[in-house]
């Protein structure tokens, strides 16, 4: 059985007119996290967003194949349905709705399978505590009066009680403190198994001190210019990102 999740193949996209990816190549396999950093600008949260079928980003060249099947075409609901999780970069306040009833009527769209009410609040129970988050948050209205750290954790709650196979965390680790940073990075690797995989869009390099990564990849204008390990974020550290900018000058 073939371990490959993602296979993006010469992706190019657009928003209105302005061209964002510009020949983009990605591999990634079950098992493997990896990493995404690049300049403001470059396309990061471009790729996200293409990835999960956002209607404004409209894909001009090029191939996504997710677990064997092009789904170029294929709308948001049903990506989601097929294992694909984006976490926001910017999560949205929903008044009225709880983080229970959300995830419990996501979990069931997801499988369509319905969801007991006890059943399903015993694992979210579990899940909340990997993250340290107090039981209260489960009655409270979807990140309404949450702080930064609130919201992200809430974000890898929901990538944990779904479950997806390849999830997609848009700067999870902006704004957070080290501690929050180490609760989430936990709730990560916790999730992350032989049958999933995970791509991390990331400015720093201190939530990579804990996940471990497969890969890093730096996106510049666009593309990928360079893939390597670990040590390629501490080089971005030291250097920044001109060296790959005058690459593809």
């Amino acid at each position: 059985m073939s371990k490959k999740l993602l296979d993006i193949k010469n992706l190019h996209s657009r928003v209105e007119e302005a061209e964002i990816l510009k020949g983009l190549n990605l591999q990634i396999n079950k098992g493997e996290i990896h990493i995404i950093m690049g300049p403001n600008g470059a396309g990061k949260s471009t790729l996200a967003n293409v990835l999960m079928g956002h209607p404004k980003h409209e894909i001009t060249d090029g191939e996504i194949i997710f677990n064997d099947e092009n789904i170029n075409d294929l709308e948001v609901n049903k990506r989601a349905k097929e294992g694909l999780f984006l976490s926001f970069q910017y999560p949205e306040e929903i008044p009225g709705v709880t983080v229970e009833n959300f995830l419990r009527t996501a979990k069931s769209s997801i499988t369509e399978e319905k969801q007991g009410i006890f059943a399903f609040r015993k694992i979210l129970k579990e899940k909340m505590e990997l993250l340290e988050m107090d039981e209260s948050y489960a009655t409270r209205y979807l990140n309404q009066g949450f702080s930064g750290g609130e919201k992200k954790k809430n974000e890898i709650l929901q990538m944990a009680v779904l479950e997806p196979k390849l999830a997609i965390l848009d700067e999870t680790d902006s704004g957070l403190d080290i501690d929050a940073i180490r609760i989430v990075s936990k709730g990560v690797k916790t999730y992350s198994s032989d049958d999933n995989a995970i791509l991390v869009i990331t400015h720093y390099n201190k939530i990579l001190d804990y996940l471990e990564p497969d890969f890093v990849h730096i996106l510049v204008d666009g593309k990928i210019v360079k893939t390597g390990g670990v040590e390629l974020a501490h080089e971005i550290e030291e250097k920044g990102y001109e060296e790959f900018k005058r690459e593809l000058s």
